[in-house]
């Protein structure tokens, strides 16, 4: 990638919150958590123009849990068909932006 695209990078808004996310993804094993974290990251960064270090982060965790996209959010979709993953703390909703 040349320098000029590197311009043209954005940072997301939640970056500094996912590269806490990513970084404990990488260093621990996958569970229903772990799954919907890492779906979540994966849906976020999709097509975004930057998160870079994170998005290759994801796809380490992806090989590393033998896992591809389709069956990754095969899994999630099962996991929240089953139960609340996420818990509303207060007022706040579920971080899907």
């Amino acid at each position: 990638m040349d320098k000029s695209s590197h311009q043209k990078d954005q940072q997301h808004p939640q970056w500094n919150r996912d590269r806490q996310v990513a970084d404990r993804l990488l260093r621990e094993e996958a569970n229903d958590l772990n799954l919907a974290e890492l779906a979540r990251l994966k849906i976020r960064y999709q097509g975004f123009p930057g998160g870079r270090d994170i998005q290759a982060d994801l796809d380490k965790v992806m090989n590393r849990w033998k896992l591809t996209d389709s069956t990754l959010f095969e899994k999630t979709r099962e996991i929240h068909w089953r139960e609340q993953i996420y818990s509303v703390r207060s007022s706040k909703k579920e971080d899907w932006t």
